[in-house]
């Protein structure tokens, strides 16, 4: 018989065959953000790709490793996104904070409950949608008319008509009476200049933004077909991340609404004068006047309230005529009406205040009947699909709307309030003879209230902190059992409950964020009511009541006006720092973090939507790197991070997404988005993220504050339905077909041992790559895209990328800009 040919040797074979290809990970930071050589972890790193705001970072070393695939066998090539720039980048985006309530009003937009997209509830989405786009013009409205409320009634009416406010101020000397600009008209003309110019910045910015953020066309090949994205979750649909039309639209009509404010503010008195003095000429003008601007209104009303975003395709189109239209004829109506008022009309004096009572109680009663019906469209919502872990049984929407117009009421009411105090000195507002009348009487009521809101929240504090200090206690007791082994220690014990019992207040954030909703809701009725009925600030309305009432209003308004100047100048004093000081900037830009996420889909004068950016940076990213080089790729996301990554990996392909995993750690997928925000991050939407990508590992702690599980089953393990042992260093990876591994062990070490001869810090949100669990968690998912089962699946004929004979992918095309509607419609009921 011949000889059995010999096998040839293991190493022979292993130098015949061909390299394995690339494996990645590409690391996306959280909030706080971090430069290159902190995600690196090296101080020498090269830009990938990318530019200053936004853009990937490798180690020097490793900027040509697709060149050497054999320099990386047992180990990926790691990468960084870095994006901190894009909320925290140069000074001028100190001037967002003027933009902070409507930031939070768009927030509510996207925190609407879950429901099912046949029966009842498209209908419900859209008049959700609606109610909080209308919303978001009352507070554009509140802006302006606060403006209004300083230049037109404080000064160009009140002050200007005061010799003895003019006779204090050389600089107002030529708003005298007698003088050209003497009549009344002519200085609210010249007022008018002051919000209209204000409408302008807030277009600039609007616009600048719009061009770098939603007009970026997003790329095609890289998100789920069109004929399937009527049934993916909202977030993995192409049109999701290019709000291009809907914010365009918006932004036509709140500059138009805001154009016609100033208008209304100047024709109003005028026409009125031209009434009572009967000239038929001016009267007729002026009779014309008010219908053109009722004419504009209805049309704002009906570009706000027509439908909202589009998501089931990326939609190109402008609708020219609202964005060049709407506002361009709001601009000349205003300045035809600044003509009609410098009109000559030499008997006309100015006296009392300028109808600003009407038109502020009219915007809170209009903002507090709509957070009201929002509520009632929430509930209706909630109960056809009703999850217990949505925040407030899906009351979450209307109660950050009720907080942004609280916010918004407060910032523009301040302002008038301290430009009144500083024009009339040492006087209180309100009583007769006053020199200047000061600005509406509601904006007393509504400083007022500021005291007994501070202190209901000042009980809610100490109630949260007795809460803690008992959990801690509680938790105390069983902290030594869960490092065996070691000897008991008190007070490392308690520290370590500490942690844990601070990070659990998180999840009472909603009840709280629900009283001060409640009861702002409340006693803004109430200083509405005592306005219109009393007509006087407080102090004045409780004369002659008991001395106890009387003291208190007293109190409470003197209170109230000197906190809302308190929190003006320390507004101010932070912009200003934060224009000047990088650091500063960067805490502000947390702020944006966390609230410019989502796309600006109820108020256009919003702060831009940074995801607009990152995640298609993300897609494109993953999309052409697997595409060119047929690797694997880990994408490894912390904190806010975890979310980008996980809206990135919604939007790929599934030929991609198999080659890709998902490794998310102090993730607050579920925990805080879930809550709020269930119709795109609840139960149904991770179900099906889980079922798309099978490969993803979720860490988590239990001593972090932000992130937390992100399926219910762990969920539910955390807040104590079921076993919560700490997983320990050593302890083995999850089960493949689970996702979240946790609680980790924090701190690593209970006291000092021979592998952590010092005290082991508490790490809470922080360093999960410094656990042992992130390097095996990482590798066991990169081993799981290599795997039989992965080649297998990826082999299938109807695979747009199935391996070669070689074992390597063909090329995927680079991803291109999608520039053809792939369907007509939205599916009912789903972008409101």
């Amino acid at each position: 018989m011949p000889d059995t040919p010999k096998p040839p040797h293991p190493l022979a074979l292993e130098l015949l065959a061909p390299p394995r290809p690339l494996a990645l990970e590409l690391r996306v930071h959280g909030v706080h953000g971090a430069p290159p050589a902190e995600l690196l972890g090296d101080p020498r790193t090269v830009r990938i790709t990318g530019d200053s705001t936004a853009a990937v970072f490798r180690r020097a070393a490793d900027a040509d490793a697709e060149d050497h695939p054999e320099w990386y066998a047992g180990r990926p090539v790691i990468e960084a996104y870095c994006w901190s720039r894009l909320t925290s980048g140069n000074g001028a985006r100190a001037l967002w904070l003027l933009l902070l309530p409507f930031m939070v009003v768009n927030l509510a937009h996207w925190a609407r409950p879950a429901a099912p997209a046949t029966g009842p509830a498209p209908r419900g989405v859209r008049t959700y949608g609606v109610l909080v786009r209308v919303l978001a013009l009352s507070l554009t409205l509140l802006l302006i008319a606060a403006a209004c409320e300083v230049s037109l009634d404080l000064l160009a009416w009140q002050c200007a008509g005061s010799a003895h406010c003019t006779g204090s101020r050389s600089w107002l000397g030529f708003l005298a009476p007698g003088g050209w600009w003497g009549q009344p008209g002519r200085r609210l003309a010249l007022g008018a200049l002051v919000p209209a110019a204000l409408t302008g910045l807030l277009w600039f910015l609007s616009n600048r933004t719009w061009s770098a953020y939603e007009s970026q066309p997003p790329p095609a090949d890289t998100a789920a077909p069109a004929a399937a994205a009527g049934t993916a979750p909202a977030l993995g649909r192409p049109g999701f991340w290019y709000g291009r039309r809907i914010v365009a639209r918006l932004r036509a009509a709140h500059t138009a609404a805001g154009l016609l404010t100033v208008a209304a503010a100047v024709a109003v008195p005028t026409a009125r004068y031209d009434r009572r003095t009967g000239t038929p000429a001016l009267e007729a003008l002026g009779w014309a006047v008010e219908v053109l601007l009722a004419a504009g209104a209805l049309a704002v009303a009906w570009v706000v309230c027509r439908r909202g975003r589009t998501e089931a395709r990326p939609d190109h189109r402008l609708d020219r005529a609202a964005v060049t239209l709407l506002p361009g004829s709001a601009l000349a109506l205003l300045a035809a009406v600044l003509l009609y008022a410098g009109w000559s009309r030499p008997g006309w004096t100015s006296a009392g205040r300028l109808p600003g009572d009407f038109a502020f109680g009219a915007l809170m009663l209009g903002q507090g009947c709509c957070v009201l019906l929002l509520a009632a469209v929430a509930v209706r919502l909630y109960r056809l699909a009703p999850d217990p872990a949505t925040a407030l049984y899906g009351l979450g929407g209307p109660a950050i709307a009720m907080l942004g117009c609280a916010l918004g009421g407060v910032m523009s009411g301040g302002v008038a309030q301290r430009v009144a105090d500083w024009l009339d000195g040492a006087a209180a507002p309100g009583p007769a003879g006053a020199p200047v009348p000061a600005p509406p009487v509601l904006l007393s009521w509504q400083a007022a209230v500021l005291p007994p809101l501070l202190l209901v929240l000042a009980l809610l504090a100490a109630w949260f902190a007795v809460s803690g200090i008992r959990a801690r206690r509680r938790l105390a007791a069983g902290v030594a059992a869960e490092y065996p082994g070691e000897p008991p220690d008190e007070d490392r014990s308690r520290r370590i409950a500490g942690a844990r019992a601070a990070a659990a207040l998180t999840d009472s954030a909603p009840w709280f964020v629900a009283a001060v909703s409640g009861i702002t809701l409340l006693l803004g009725a109430g200083a509405l009511a005592g306005a219109w009925i009393s007509g006087r600030v407080p102090g004045e309305a409780a004369r002659g009541a008991h001395p106890l009432l009387e003291t208190a209003a007293r109190a409470a308004q003197d209170a109230g006006s000197w906190l809302i100047g308190l929190g003006i100048a320390a507004f101010v004093a932070w912009g200003r720092r934060a224009y000047r000081d990088p650091a500063a900037r960067r805490t502000i830009g947390v702020l944006w973090d966390v609230g410019t996420f989502w796309p600006r889909a109820a108020h256009p004068f919003a702060p831009p939507c940074y995801a607009e950016r990152a995640v298609p940076d993300l897609t494109w990213r993953m999309t052409g790197w697997t595409g060119r080089t047929g690797g694997r790729l880990v994408i490894s996301g912390h904190s806010q991070g975890s979310v980008l990554a996980a809206a990135a990996v919604w939007q790929l392909p599934p030929h991609v997404r198999r080659r890709v995993a998902l490794l998310t750690y102090g993730s607050p997928l579920r925990r805080l988005y879930g809550r709020w925000f269930p119709a795109y991050f609840g139960p149904g939407p991770l179900g099906a993220l889980h079922g798309d990508v099978d490969c993803w590992r979720n860490l988590w702690r239990a001593t972090d504050p932000i992130g937390g599980p992100v399926l219910a089953a762990a969920d539910d393990t955390m807040r104590g339905n079921g076993p919560a042992g700490q997983a320990g260093p050593d302890t083995p990876p999850a089960p493949s077909d689970s996702v979240d591994r946790g609680p980790l062990a924090d701190p690593l070490a209970y006291g000092r041992t021979a592998r952590h001869p010092l005290p082991a810090p508490i790490l809470g949100h922080f360093d999960y790559q410094a656990d042992p669990a992130f390097a095996a968690e990482r590798d066991a998912l990169l081993a799981r895209l290599a795997g039989p089962a992965r080649r297998t699946r990826r082999a299938r004929p109807t695979a747009p990328s199935a391996p070669t004979a070689s074992g390597a992918t063909p090329a995927v095309p680079a991803p291109r800009v999608s520039k053809e509607p792939a369907e007509p419609e939205d599916p009912p009921g789903t972008a409101g």
